[in-house]
């Protein structure tokens, strides 16, 4: 009987340091995240949201892993990180994730300031850029990203549904790179809109929506497994990010 006594009152104060823990954490009190992001996304974003995050929750731990867009699916699939914030492309998706829409992105053809295309522009009073028929560039050199990364296999599916076989004169990681190529008439190239307005001052170039092309674009999102449990921390930080890209900063 003593010994049965003992048990059960281990059991049952192991029972109650669980649940005072688990108080501890859904209070916000102790616990981490590990979120996983693009390299892009987490130069720009993570010291705007981050800074924000540790001043109202200082003891939650968080961990960053910054990898392509397809190695965080996997990723996420394995249980390895929380939730993504990344791309999706809707002919890319896996049909295990759920993918959260933060914001649609259009893909632009950058070219040379001046390029002899340019007289075949369609001006358009309702977007930044004009657009233009992707199909008058099918002859010439294309700089293109690396095929593991996303917008290299968004520009893919472009040049597909526009039955372009692109004549690729250089394939570089930093997409960066590749835009300052085609700045300098290198070659010509696809990216984000987004991107364009981050680094757009340096190196100035041509941008050109694609015309008659309903798949040229990404999404900006994050990016969960449904099969996975969501801490109240990791709840609290994709609010921020929602925040963030509907009124310009986190609440």
């Amino acid at each position: 009987g003593e010994k049965y006594y003992k048990a059960a009152t281990e059991i049952l104060n192991i029972y109650n340091d669980f649940n005072n823990e688990i108080t501890y954490i859904n209070d916000l009190k102790k616990g981490r995240i590990t979120i996983g992001i693009t390299n892009f996304m987490g130069t720009y974003l993570l010291p705007i949201l981050i800074p924000e995050f540790i001043k109202n929750y200082p003891n939650i731990e968080i961990y960053i892993k910054e990898e392509n867009s397809t190695i965080l699916e996997t990723s996420l699939l394995d249980g390895n990180i929380d939730f993504a914030i990344m791309h999706r492309h809707p002919l890319k998706d896996n049909k295990d994730l759920y993918y959260d829409i933060l914001f649609r992105d259009p893909f632009v053809l950058v070219t040379k300031k001046g390029h002899p295309m340019s007289k075949f522009q369609i001006k358009d009073n309702e977007n930044i850029y004009p657009k233009i028929d992707l199909g008058l560039f099918k002859d010439e050199k294309f700089i293109m990203v690396d095929i593991n990364k996303r917008i290299r296999q968004v520009t893919d599916i472009i040049f597909n549904l526009a039955g372009i076989n692109p004549n690729i004169a250089l394939t570089i990681k930093n997409h960066e790179t590749a835009r300052r190529l085609a700045s300098i008439g290198f070659g010509v190239m696809l990216m984000p809109l987004h991107y364009v307005k981050i680094f757009g001052e340096f190196y100035d170039a041509d941008y050109y929506l694609i015309n008659d092309n309903n798949y040229a674009y990404w999404d900006t999102c994050i990016v969960k497994n449904p099969n996975m449990y969501l801490s109240k921390a990791s709840e609290v930080f994709i609010n921020m990010v929602h925040e963030y890209f509907e009124y310009g900063k986190p609440i």
